[in-house]
């Protein structure tokens, strides 16, 4: 029988039970300036069914011609998933009836992937994980469905559908891994880690900006478990289009609480899609999961074979970046980061980060900090990756240039950083409009520190006894007087001079 668990077993107590057992699938989407069989552009935004034509809307007669670049991009992809390339394959039609597949076929490849056999390690917490990648093929996206009038974004409750096509026909690749087992404690951690690492990995060959917020990479999360001991494998369910790396270890997480919870009480797991809520870590049933069989697969009777020169694919393996457990290696080294350090800014999703914030003139230490101190906070507090928070790299890096010339402290610097959060421009205008910067003038700070030393006498008689520590009191009565503004090193200075 099948049933719905209304109650998750606690992750740590599934753990006790059960082995999970993972696949991840991951669509990337490329960056070509037109689509995969057609002339079409691919600009994200654009206004709705503005770039489409016969040959991405399937219009009887229309013929579809390979994209050269996307072909490039997928060897290279290929190539850096330590993958073999094949010398001769080639397209088939994957036949389903969805509304924002304008063909009711997609042009992908079934048996003979462009890229196979390869593999990428992943670290987490010290321990290194080889994920094994079955496959990277190519195809093209779907259009994008849009339900209008539910309250979830959903189609059930909504009134009615929009379909936007201009999505339908871009460059795809998937990337799908083998079977990965891993210590149960360790499959959140390690699902999230792979796909921050193939984010990083498209990023650095240039194929993709890999933009989960805009769909331009997503994830789709196969889950089942079995008994520990037990070699037999459980029923699979794929949670689709999952948009940001925490929100893959949360899918991981609740979807072993759910297992979980329906075989401890006897019921049977359904081969089905669900869908993923970022308002609450929750899935949702989508529809039950097809089988290869199911989609008619055949050979597509309008696209010659691919068949890669050998020599071409050598000049490619040339082009590829750096790896990057070596960059980060590297990195390390340079930056004078400690391993813990080095552990948490990639687990934060943060590395990317860092290097831009650094290149636009800050520190090592001082982009660490700030993005895994208040940004990641503010990430943590908004439920969303670092990625996604409306401030740039070379804008972390204006506001330590702004501490460094001290017109601002670490505290108004916490101002500035919500004031551009917020939309309120960039930090020379948020500190100008709400006024934050640090005062230094003498006079004004002269006169808050003879309050300081009327309103404590006892610790003033102690710093004229020459006990100097005692100036802190005085200070933190200066720096609440000035709502933080204050020169901190200039009050100290002034009270010193004072109290001599």
């Amino acid at each position: 029988m099948s049933t719905t668990a209304t109650k998750l077993v606690p992750f740590e107590e599934a753990l006790t039970r059960y082995q999970p057992v993972m696949g991840l699938e991951i669509h990337v989407e490329l960056n070509t300036n037109t689509k995969m069989f057609c002339g079409c552009p691919t600009e994200f935004g654009a206004e709705p069914n503005t770039q489409i034509c016969p040959v991405c809307l399937g219009l009887p007669g229309a013929l579809p011609v390979v994209n050269a670049k996307a072909v490039e991009s997928a060897i290279r992809m290929g190539l850096a998933l330590n993958c073999q390339i094949a010398e001769w394959c080639r397209f088939a039609r994957k036949n389903y009836f969805y509304p924002d597949m304008p063909k009711n076929f997609q042009t992908s490849q079934y048996d003979e992937p462009i890229a196979f056999d390869g593999f990428i390690d992943v670290d987490v917490d010290g321990e290194t994980y080889r994920i094994q990648i079955e496959r990277a093929h190519m195809e093209e996206d779907t259009g994008k469905s849009l339900h209008v009038g539910g309250s979830t974004g959903r189609i059930h409750g909504a009134d009615h559908s929009l379909l936007d096509y201009n999505r339908a026909g871009i460059p795809l690749i998937e990337i799908v891994t083998r079977t990965i087992e891993v210590p149960g404690d360790k499959a959140p951690a390690v699902a999230r880690a792979f796909v921050n690492q193939i984010r990083d990995l498209m990023v650095a060959l240039g194929v993709s900006d890999a933009r989960m917020d805009q769909g331009s990479m997503r994830a789709d999360v196969n889950l089942s478990l079995k008994p520990l001991g037990s070699d037999q494998l459980g029923t699979r369910t794929e949670t689709k289009n999952v948009n940001s790396f925490r929100s893959v270890e949360r899918a991981v997480r609740y979807e072993i609480g759910r297992h979980a919870a329906i075989l401890d009480a006897g019921g049977s797991i359904l081969q089905e899609t669900r869908h993923f809520h970022e308002s609450d870590g929750t899935t949702s049933a989508g529809r039950p999961k097809s089988d290869a069989d199911d989609y008619r697969y055949f050979p597509e009777p309008d696209l010659a074979p691919v068949a890669p020169d050998p020599a071409w694919v050598e000049e490619l393996r040339g082009t590829l970046p750096e790896p990057p457990a070596e960059r980060r290696k590297r990195l390390q080294a340079e930056w004078g980061f400690s391993d813990l350090d080095m552990r948490d800014t990639v687990g934060a999703g943060a590395l990317d980060l860092v290097v831009e914030t650094i290149a636009a003139g800050a520190t090592p230490q001082s982009a660490k900090k700030w993005w895994l101190g208040e940004l990641a906070r503010t990430a943590n507090e908004r439920g969303t990756d670092l990625q996604a928070l409306a401030i740039t790299p070379a804008q972390v890096a204006q506001i330590q240039g702004l501490i460094d010339a001290k017109r601002i402290n670490d505290k108004l610097a916490r101002q500035v950083f919500e004031g551009v959060l917020a939309g309120e421009g960039d930090p020379e205008a948020v500190v100008v409009a709400r006024g934050l910067e640090v005062v230094s003038d003498d006079g004004a700070l002269g006169d808050a520190v003879d309050r300081a030393i009327a309103n404590d006498p006892d610790a003033a008689q102690k710093i004229r006894d020459g006990k100097q520590a005692a100036a802190g009191a005085l200070i933190g009565f200066v720096m609440k007087e000035m709502r933080g503004q204050a020169d901190a090193g200039r009050v100290r200075e002034l009270i010193i001079e004072k109290l001599s």
